[in-house]
Order: structure tokens, then C-alpha cells, then sequence
């Protein structure tokens, strides 16, 4: 697959027509369909169903439309990369994936000062679980991740931020669990819970010994905390996670309970290992070891 035919192929994705296609790329309609056809052939399946008026992705053309866009996204990536190392000032684009947690704002922090200093430099921030960003980062479509622990990091090299992340319970101010300051470990158990669907963080709670041989009432999980609000509102469930999640967003119908005796854990800003990093993104890497590293 060329990377020319590839661009080709999302266009008329986008355009759902052979016709609008060759328009925006400036090239016959006849040119364009020889284009698609030859690649339906090449990987063996029809990439879309044609009708009269519009051409409709088929499920194997919506599987190549997101490997598409990665394989593309890198290669143009790579080409920005050898084409900045050039320049003489240091520019270049970096890509960080952060979880929701209170050391979202280190990251802000860390941006704020680097690009100032650097302001040829543009940066994109990818919101999600640690899970999802880490599959991100595995396909090279992110340059440096912050992750929640308890994550595993043997594939990568870690820098351990200083700000800990206290876990609770985020309750519905009408549940009568919002009279209390703090949750127990043990009161817990029999509490409808929404929890992080991650192993590691369930695995987690039920190490401890006040839960040992107790099972945790999980009635639904969730990845990011947007959508749990309106659930423990309405007391579907309490919210097992972490405070700093809670920052800056109305909390005047919910609560947030830290665990007793305290959980807290540590985000951690993670690199591939045996990568080649742009000139950009090692001097954002240097910034954070100079500022973090004990």
C-alpha cells in the first residue's frame, strides 16, 4: 500500500463519492477509481459499498480508515521531525497522553514554561485511562504518557511525580454516606460501586487485609469520570477514584470520602525504551528530570 493511495482512499471516505473526491484532490474521476479499485484488490475485500448516489465504508474499510489515519499520522510526524531537526531554533510538534488526576496541572505547568521558552514548538494532549494511553504510546502515536498507578512500566522508562493522588469514594450528597468526612476500607463492602474496569485498580482494593475474602459490589465500570457524575448524583453508584478527578468540576450534588486508612498512589511520566525521541521531545523530557528527579 502506498502512503499517496492511502490519502486517496480517506478523501473519498470523507467525501462518500468518487466525484467530490478527484475534485479536492485534483485528479479524473477515472484516475481516483483505478486508485480504489486497485487497492480493494490488493488487500482481497470490497472497502465500500457503492450506491447510486453515495459509497458507504464496509466493515473492512472502516478497519483501514483508523489504520489509515495512524499509519499516516506517523508518517507525517516523521516527516515534521527530520525536516524540524534542521532548523536551527528547536521547533517540532510533541504529543503527551494524560490521565484525569490532580497532576494534570503539572503537566499544564511544565507546558506553560516550555513553550514560552520555545514557541516554535506546538504540543496535542490525548485524554484517557492509562490503558488506552498506553496503547497509544505501544503504537508510537504518542511521544510521552503521565499514567495512573498502579500501572505496570517494565516496557518503559519512568519518572516518578512527586504529587500523590488520594483515592475515596465519590457519594451522592443525598446518600447517607454524605454525612460522613471519610469511608472505612470495610465499609465498602455492600456498597454499589463504579470502578476503573482496570485490573490493576481493582486488584488493588481487594489487596488489602479489611477486604481480604470480601467481595466489592462493583454494579459497572467506567474510564473517565465525565459521565459518573450524573450516575452517583442520582445514586445508581458510588464512584471509587481519585481526588484530584474532582478538581474544577461542580461538585455541589456529590462528595468525595478518602479511604481510611489512606490509599494514594503516584502518576508516573513514561517513555518508550529504545526509542529515538525528536529534538523537541527530549528537551520537554530533560525539563521534567531536572524539575522531578530525586
Amino acid at each position: 500500500m502506498e502512503l499517496r493511495v492511502l490519502r486517496y482512499f480517506l478523501v473519498v471516505a470523507e467525501e462518500q463519492s468518487i466525484a467530490k473526491a478527484a475534485q479536492t484532490l485534483h485528479i479524473t474521476q477515472p484516475t481516483l477509481s483505478r486508485q480504489i479499485k486497485g487497492l480493494e484488490e490488493d488487500l482481497g475485500t470490497d472497502l465500500f459499498t457503492r450506491t447510486n448516489r453515495k459509497m458507504f465504508l464496509t466493515e473492512s474499510g472502516l478497519f483501514l480508515k483508523k489504520r489509515a489515519e495512524d499509519i499516516l499520522y506517523l508518517s507525517d510526524k516523521t516527516e515534521k521531525e527530520f525536516n524540524d531537526s534542521k532548523e536551527e531554533w528547536l521547533s517540532g510538534h510533541i504529543s503527551i497522553g494524560c490521565v484525569e488526576a490532580d497532576n494534570s496541572d503539572t503537566l499544564a505547568l511544565m507546558l506553560e514554561e516550555f513553550v514560552s521558552e520555545h514557541p516554535q514548538v506546538t504540543f496535542s494532549i490525548f485524554s484517557g485511562t492509562s490503558d488506552v494511553i498506553v496503547d497509544r504510546l505501544d503504537k508510537g502515536l504518542l511521544d510521552l504518557a503521565i499514567l495512573l498507578e498502579p500501572i505496570s512500566t517494565d516496557k518503559y522508562h519512568k519518572l516518578v511525580l512527586p504529587r500523590e493522588e488520594k483515592w475515596g469514594l465519590m457519594v451522592s450528597q443525598q446518600s447517607y454516606l454524605a454525612s460522613k468526612d471519610s469511608i472505612y476500607l470495610e465499609e465498602l463492602v455492600g456498597v454499589p460501586l463504579l470502578c476503573s474496569p482496570r485490573e490493576d485498580v481493582q486488584k488493588m482494593f481487594q489487596s488489602y487485609e479489611a477486604l481480604q475474602d470480601k467481595k466489592l459490589n462493583i454494579i459497572g465500570t467506567y474510564n473517565l469520570i465525565f459521565n459518573v457524575f450524573s450516575l452517583v448524583e442520582n445514586r445508581v453508584g458510588s464512584a471509587l477514584t481519585i481526588e484530584g478527578v474532582t478538581a474544577n468540576r461542580n461538585t455541589a450534588n456529590v462528595k468525595f470520602l478518602p479511604i481510611v486508612p489512606e490509599i494514594s498512589t503516584h502518576c508516573v511520566l513514561v517513555w518508550k525504551r529504545n526509542t529515538l525521541l525528536s529534538p523537541s521531545v527530549n528537551k520537554l523530557l530533560e525539563k521534567f528530570l531536572q524539575a522531578f528527579q530525586a
